[in-house]
This record gives structure tokens, sequence and C-alpha cells, in this order.
């Protein structure tokens, strides 16, 4: 018998998809290279226009008849679009949906972080009105399974009053297939920036809990002991509230394929926020061998033998770091420990957690 699997895509939908985008899109890749005809996953969408990062997913879309706005104020009520046929409703954010479908069917909903209050300055008090009222429609839906992405959220959301047999951890990815741009663009596009040697990389969002002021400050600092770190590099978007970003280099936004040959090609991947969800960016690092630093509230990595660990309200934490990562071997083996230290971190591996999480 065929199940019938849900998914909402109302992320993709947004402004700014961010690292929540990257699950969907993952969590949706996964389960197609599953190659398991016992279910059909349907992508739940919002009417509007189509974004052009979900015309490669490969999945029927279903679509509600109102935008992503009053999707997301009318979900915690009504399963506005999701189709009746669905064994499974999984939302992929605290937006919804937390009901409909068949008679029994299973409903999920992933929690990513509680940013909203390890960093509140990094939203708005609206922005955290919204995240308190779904965290309490989640605790309060006792047959609504929660999937948590982040190492260590499980317990914060057991002493929310979660039965903790309703949080399942789940695995996140880093695996696509985006062939990484050659070496002779990256550097082209570098050179049009004023780049013309090594550099040490940073890729994400450009605001305050991301630290980057400090990183900048660590970074000259760490650059008068040794030059081969060579300029900072600054990747992504400007996300909420101004920082200043010094005398690195700002790219803003770049293809992925560019992005992976930046990661590859980089004297090292720095990333040390104040406060972390999970933290993709040094994993995909990782994933293509390059040397990482970190910040010890990175917790996608903070295990990880294989990545200098700072602290990321030390400068000179971080400035140490940044020459220690450099002094570590960069050879074809040590890459490969690098890329084996996150090898289990597949989009495949994911959809698997997420059918135990649905069983």
């Amino acid at each position: 018998m065929t199940r019938t699997l849900t998914i909402s895509l109302d992320q993709l939908y947004r402004r700014q998809p961010g690292g929540i985008g990257t699950y969907v899109r993952g969590l949706v890749q996964g389960l197609a290279q599953l190659d398991d005809r016992s279910f059909e996953v349907l992508g739940l969408v919002p009417k509007g226009p189509v974004p052009e990062s979900t015309t490669d997913l490969g999945v029927r879309s279903v679509r509600a008849l109102v935008n992503v706005d009053v999707l997301t104020r009318l979900w915690p009520r009504w399963p506005v679009g999701v189709p009746r046929q669905s064994d499974v409703v999984h939302a992929t954010s605290m937006a919804g949906p937390f009901a409909g479908g068949a008679r029994g069917a299973v409903h999920s909903v992933a929690l990513h972080d509680l940013m909203w209050r390890d960093e509140p300055g990094a939203t708005t008090p609206s922005g955290i009105r919204f995240h308190e009222r779904r965290l309490a429609l989640i605790a309060a839906r006792g047959d609504l399974r929660v999937v948590v992405t982040s190492p260590g959220l499980r317990d914060r959301l057991v002493a929310e009053g979660i039965d903790t047999q309703r949080v399942h951890d789940v695995r996140l990815g880093v695996d696509d297939a985006t062939v990484a741009a050659d070496s002779a663009d990256v550097r082209s596009l570098l050179a049009r920036q004023g780049v013309h040697g090594p550099y040490t990389l940073y890729a994400g969002t450009l605001e305050p809990r991301k630290n980057i002021e400090r990183l900048v400050e660590a970074h000259a600092v760490a650059r008068r002991t040794t030059d081969e770190l060579g300029d900072l590099v600054l990747v992504g978007p400007p996300g909420w509230g101004g920082v200043s970003t010094g005398g690195a280099v700002v790219l803003g936004l770049v293809p992925r394929a560019i992005l992976k040959g930046l990661y590859r090609d980089a004297a090292l991947f720095a990333y040390v926020p104040r406060a972390e969800g999970w933290g993709l960016p040094p994993v995909e690092a990782l994933h293509i061998g390059t040397r990482v630093v970190a910040s010890s509230t990175t917790p996608s990595v903070r295990s990880n033998g294989e990545v200098v660990l700072v602290d990321p309200l030390d400068c000179s934490s971080i400035a140490d770091g940044l020459v220690a990562a450099l002094a570590t071997e960069d050879d074809a083996a040590s890459a490969e420990r690098r890329r084996q230290s996150v090898a289990d971190l597949t989009w495949r591996n994911v959809a698997l957690d997420h059918l135990v999480a649905w069983a």
C-alpha cells in the first residue's frame, strides 16, 4: 500500500529561505534517493509565483489557494491546502500545517532551534511573540511528533513540557548534486574584487549573531602573524541587523557552484557565531575537505576532532584559532579525513531518519 507524504514547501517561497530552505530541499532530495515505492511525496506550496528553487525538486506540488503569509496565519487552526489523502503531514517549520489529511494521519513538525530566545536581538518583538505562540501550540498538541535537527534541542523541549517520546532526533545533510565551479572561474570572480592570493572564507548571513565584527577583527590580528590567511572573503545575504565588515571583501550571494568552488579553494573556512541552531556552512566546508575554524557554540561541529574550536566572544581565541588551523596539514590524506568526518551527513540518511519518526 502506498502512503502519501505531504511536506510543506512554503519556506522556499519566503524572501530568505535560509537554512530551513536548505533542509526542505535536502529532505525532498533524500526521499527521492531512497527509490522507495511504498510512498509518494507531495509538496504543499502557497499561491504565488513559483521560485526557481522549487523547479527541480521532482515532486508533484499541491497548491493552496492563498499566499504564504495568509497560510502562516491560518495553519494553526485550519489545514488549508493539505490533501485529504495525506497519510503523513510534515510541517518543515513552525509555520505549519499541523493537521489535515486522512483519518489517522501522522502529523509532525520540524524544530531547528530556539534562536529567538538565544539571540532575541536577531528578530523583532513580533517575531519573538510568533515563535513563543507556536511553541506553546506544539507543546499542547500531544499527537504532534516533533523532529529536531540540532543536538541538545530535545532536552530543551522536554523542559518545555513536551513528552520525550514525541521528539525524534534527525541528522542534517550536506551532499548535493551541484558541481563546484572551476578554480579559474573562482579566481576570476575574486580578482574582480581585488583578491589575488590565498583567502579565508566565511559563508552565511551577515548579521550580528554571526559575530562578523569579531571575526573581522580577529582575522586582521592573525594576518599580522601569517599573511597566508590572505583576505577575509564574506559570502551571503544581509540578515537582521547591520554589521560592520571592515576591510573584508563582501561578495554577497553567489551561485551554488561558485560557493562550492570558494569552499574548495580557500586557505581555510571560518565560522564563529555567538549562537547557532546547527551550522551547515562549516559542515559543507569539511565535506569538500577544507580546514575549518568554528565557534564552540556551533552544534554541527563542536564534537568534530577535525575542527579548530574557538571562543566566539574572545577575539584572541579566534585569532589564535585561525593561525592554528592554517598550521594544520592540508595534504590529500588530511582533506580526506575531513570529508570522512561528515560522511554520514547525507540527505539520504536524513530521509531515513524521518521515515523512522513517521512510522
